[in-house]
């Protein structure tokens, strides 16, 4: 028997601490003085790179962000670290990581009128994991008080939630749960290059939550029936981090630019929008919901122009915000969590019967899509 799922509570967690493009560009500006001057010799015999300043405008006009949340915001504005200062835990502390991940899923449990011993399942989807063990989920599972079940870590970077929401959707639909919490906890702050004019500006921290569960168990009063879900993987170096395990068998590599977050943002604008719009419009296809019966996009929330690029060859026209939502101005690029947020934000409003999209996409290259339906 397959059963009808639906996601009935989404939670969102949000740090407390922001920073402004003009924040940014601050400190920005005064780590690349320091570094010119320092390197002075040797950027006049051309042996070192002079780094040019950033500036608001260019940031607001590459990406759309104006401001991003940040666990730690000190840190990454002091010129001389660039980077958040966020100290370790002991073992029998919460792991930040899974802190932030249960707030999220206590407000969307609350929100699908649920309880921790509710749950059969904890899926920990995100870009990186603070640790390659034990797994967050478990971690996430017994800091809620779950007194059963099971839980496992995923990573398909940015589309790391939608990726998530199919695993939980085929569980429950092949009988090995009723109910699945998806959380993204992503600190995105930790694995961004702040000292990198081309991303200094991207990445934002959040969490992130989803509910899944049979439609016939569900309670709450906003619920949207998963209508279809696809996926899609292509390798590409484009998008990139080599950070791991192996960094230590060759010291040459240690602390290298390669071991945090990079990318050819031209070559993804260009090859990743036309994947992503023609997966959403074939998939819409394939699951006879027509175009023009789509209410709203959330989208993953990277960049604006591919927002607006990808819903305009869906929509054959330039869609409005009501039905792209934009959060990316606020929360910055969140990874796997963007598409999350502007759903979490901007779903209430629709009535029944409405349908939507819900699309992630980035380093892999990887796409998913779900298509919804609100039930009630």
């Amino acid at each position: 028997m397959s059963y009808s799922v639906v996601i009935s509570g989404t939670g969102l967690w949000t740090p407390e601490q922001t920073i402004t493009n003009d924040e940014l560009v601050a400190s920005f500006n005064q780590y690349v003085e320091r570094f010119n001057a320092d390197n002075a010799d040797a950027i006049a015999a051309g042996e070192v790179t002079a780094l040019d300043p950033s500036n608001s405008a260019f940031i607001e006009k590459a990406s759309g962000i104006k401001q991003r949340y940040v666990i730690n915001k000190s840190g990454v504005l002091d010129p001389e670290r660039l980077a958040p200062s966020i100290p370790e835990r002991a073992d029998d502390e919460l792991s930040l990581q899974a802190e932030i991940a249960v707030n999220a899923a206590k407000q969307a449990l609350d929100n699908a009128n649920l309880t921790a011993n509710d749950l059969d399942a904890v899926l920990v989807a995100c870009s990186n994991m603070q640790r390659p063990y034990p797994a967050m989920a478990v971690e996430v599972q017994d800091a809620l008080g779950m007194e059963h079940g099971w839980g496992y870590d995923m990573n398909v970077a940015c589309s790391s939630a939608t990726f998530g929401i199919q695993a939980g959707v085929d569980a429950i639909r092949n009988g090995s749960a009723r109910r699945v919490l998806m959380v993204n906890p992503e600190i995105c702050s930790a694995h961004l290059a702040w000292e990198d004019r081309d991303c200094h500006f991207i990445f934002g921290d959040v969490a992130t939550a989803v509910i899944l569960e049979r439609k016939e168990d569900a309670t709450s009063d906003n619920q949207w029936e998963v209508l279809g879900t696809r996926l899609q993987t292509k390798f590409s170096s484009n998008i990139r981090n080599n950070f791991g395990f192996l960094n230590r068998a060759d010291e040459s590599g240690v602390g290298a630019r390669d071991k945090l977050f990079r990318q050819e943002g031209r070559k993804v604008f260009k090859e990743v929008c036309p994947m992503v719009a023609e997966q959403i419009t074939s998939h819409l296809a394939d699951t006879d919901i027509a175009v023009d019966s789509v209410n709203r996009m959330w989208l993953h929330q990277a960049n604006l122009s591919m927002n607006e690029l990808i819903s305009k060859r869906v929509l054959g026209r330039p869609a409005t915000r009501e039905e792209a939502p934009v959060i990316l101005d606020d929360y910055a690029n969140t990874s796997s969590a963007g598409s999350i947020i502007a759903f979490h934000k901007y779903n209430g409003d629709l009535p029944a019967g409405s349908h939507g999209v819900i699309c992630s996409f980035g380093a892999g290259y990887s796409i998913g899509s779900v298509i919804v339906n609100r039930v009630k």
